[in-house]
């Protein structure tokens, strides 16, 4: 199987290679458009602001390859918020896909939302194996919300969507990489769709 993990500079990728690596596979890091449209499974990361990411990614011409890829593409943390509409972080307009809008935490939350959190609502063959209320490790300060798309929820003195669905793409705002053994299943999971 060929995994490829989108290099664009805006990723904390060492820490998923090293995640595959210990389920037997070799995640190739690459930034070029051949590399990827041929790879069988797609891992789209992301950590940073959204505006210099899509930066990065108009530079490459990666924000006109990734929204027309047909192979399983999973989207980690600002890689997810990156496939929805649109971010409130500097009003950028993102890759769409997922058919919602990523808001900023208000109130008197503390931001960012740093450490473990339960997903419940799990519905989708991602979450094969793991059960309601398990815990996730996440690190943000925007969040997608709840939306048709929805397939986990994370609540923060609201709900919101914290893994999302469609065709064949895949968000989670967590770090599975990061999420012990269940975050571990996740990405197992995810090489098994």
């Amino acid at each position: 199987m060929k995994l490829v993990i989108i290099d664009y500079g805006a990723g904390n990728i060492k820490s998923i290679q090293f995640a595959f690596k210990r389920l037997g596979i070799l995640a190739l890091l690459s930034n070029d458009i051949n590399e990827i449209v041929s790879a069988d499974k797609i891992i789209f990361p992301g950590v940073g602001e959204a505006s210099s990411a899509m930066q990065m990614l108009r530079k490459s011409k990666l924000d006109k390859v990734i929204p027309t890829l047909k192979q399983p593409v999973l989207g980690i943390c600002l890689g997810m918020q990156l496939l929805c509409n649109s971010t409130e972080e500097r009003n950028t307009k993102v890759l769409g896909g997922f058919d919602v809008d990523v808001k900023r935490f208000s109130g008197n939350l503390k931001v960012p939302q740093m450490g473990w959190n339960t997903i419940t609502n799990l519905k989708s063959e991602l979450f094969s194996g793991i059960k309601d209320n398990e815990y996730m490790y996440l690190v943000h300060s925007y969040y997608a919300e709840q939306c048709p798309q929805a397939i986990a929820t994370t609540n923060y003195d609201i709900e919101y969507a914290s893994a999302l669905q469609y065709k064949n793409f895949y968000g989670v705002q967590f770090h599975p990489e990061k999420s012990s053994v269940e975050g571990e299943k996740i990405l197992e999971n995810f090489l098994k769709l």
